[in-house]
């Protein structure tokens, strides 16, 4: 797999790892009362149960999360420099633009050659049938 395609599949997986992080705090966070005036949130018998694991899971989320995030940088340190500035790339661009030019260039006069081939092709088959059909015999 080339290195863009591990940064697509990295930076994928970095989003995949933060929005399961930010949803399961959300469904598994304890309730908190939000301000004085309102009445304390009544605690359930399963959130006394959880409460170890709800505190780790986090920062098993978030190690995770910070391991993609250091594998990214990894992979973005190894992409090539480039090489003699911004001139040299729109010169590179565009060599490449005349190169496609030149290749569209070709491509379309091989298309008109086939489509003339094809016409005259037509043409052969029907003058072929047109006599075989004239060769029966009408009943």
């Amino acid at each position: 797999m080339d290195i863009i395609s591990q940064l697509q599949e990295h930076l994928n997986t970095m989003a995949s790892l933060a929005f399961n992080t930010f949803g399961t705090l959300q469904r598994d966070a304890p309730p908190v009362r939000l301000s004085p005036n309102y009445p304390e949130p009544p605690i359930t018998k399963a959130a006394e149960d959880d409460t170890a694991d709800l505190a780790e899971q986090p920062k098993l989320m978030s190690a995770d999360l910070v391991k993609a995030a250091k594998q990214f940088d990894a992979l973005v340190a190894a992409l090539p420099l480039s090489e003699g500035g911004e001139e040299v790339q729109l010169k590179k661009i565009a060599e490449l633009q005349a190169e496609n030019d030149a290749v569209g260039q070709e491509l379309q006069k091989q298309l008109e050659a086939a489509e003339k081939e094809l016409k005259q092709v037509q043409e052969l088959f029907s003058q072929a049938t047109d006599n075989c059909l004239n060769l029966k015999k009408p009943d």
